[in-house]
């Protein structure tokens, strides 16, 4: 019996010889056909789109510029005999040049590229960092000394951090020339620094009228206590507030370039440091610094 189920599970298991098809068709006539119409022929990949030709940059043109009143705020060496100057420029603001061999012993650059001297300045170049081409000394102004000197120090460090290469700023650049001119009588350095730290924030776009209250819209009161919000402006003083105090005296003063009062000195230093403060986002200034530990600012 064991042998009879074998052969019957061998029967069932077993497969005709002959082709799938054959045996679709058995089962189904025209099946096989069916499925062959049925079945799609695999699909055509597009062809993938080619990338447009990028247009070309267009060519930087080279900048040759001759004959422009500047100053050389900061210069550093470059390889071997060279130097990188920054220098602040009547018609261009701070632009950086290469003065190349300045460093060589009998280059004509070499005593032309000093600090606080008026010079004509020529260049040429296409990227931000150019080639000085020309410099020559104009001459007219007394050389700072002592105290005045590290003054004009302070001057050029906040022109460093403050202006943005190729930025032309002529009302800053006469401020300037004025100032190096007030320092060098010996004016008051801390009145002539007042005026030029004002000034600079003016006209940079970062301090607006001080005599005008953002809340009233009316011009402050000579009594009144005021501070200055580094965005907006001057409001009436709060007792919780951590900036500066200072009277409308003093901000009227400032105003008008009238530093002869003893409080307005007093409190519109406080406020100029703490305006360079918070524009400065932290950075130091090393000149300033200087000034502070001697005493003369």
């Amino acid at each position: 019996m064991t042998e009879h189920a074998v052969e019957l599970d061998t029967k069932e298991l077993a497969l005709p010889d002959e082709s799938v098809s054959a045996t679709l068709n058995r089962l189904s006539p025209g099946l096989p056909e069916k499925l062959a119409g049925n079945r799609k022929p695999a699909a055509k990949k597009a062809p993938r789109p080619t990338a447009a030709p990028r247009a070309a940059r267009p060519a930087a043109k080279e900048i040759r510029i001759a004959g422009q009143p500047g100053f050389v705020l900061h210069s550093y060496p470059y390889k071997e005999t060279s130097l990188i100057i920054e220098v602040f420029s009547r018609d261009h603001g701070r632009v950086a040049l290469v003065a190349k061999g300045a460093k060589r012993p009998h280059s004509k650059l070499r005593s032309v590229l000093q600090t606080f001297q008026p010079l004509t300045l020529g260049w040429t170049g296409k990227s931000e960092m150019r080639t000085l081409i020309d410099a020559e000394w104009v001459g007219g102004m007394l050389p700072l000394e002592k105290s005045a000197l590290l003054c004009g120090f302070y001057l050029n460090e906040l022109l460093i951090k403050f202006m943005v290469r190729d930025d032309p700023n002529p009302a800053l650049f006469d401020h300037y020339v004025s100032t190096l001119n007030q320092l060098a009588h010996n004016e008051p350095a801390s009145i002539v620094l007042r005026k030029f730290e004002l000034a600079l924030l003016w006209e940079s776009g970062l301090v607006g009228n001080l005599t005008l209250c953002t809340l009233t819209r009316r011009t402050v009161f000579a009594q009144e206590y005021y501070v200055i919000d580094p965005e907006l402006g001057a409001r009436p003083a709060r007792p919780a507030d951590m900036a500066p105090r200072v009277l409308g005296k003093t901000l009227t003063d400032m105003h008008t370039g009238n530093y002869q009062d003893a409080t307005t000195q007093a409190q519109s230093k406080l406020l100029m440091r703490y305006l360079l403060a918070h524009h400065l986002h932290g950075a130091q200034l090393n000149t300033r610094q200087i000034l502070i530990d001697l005493q003369n600012l």
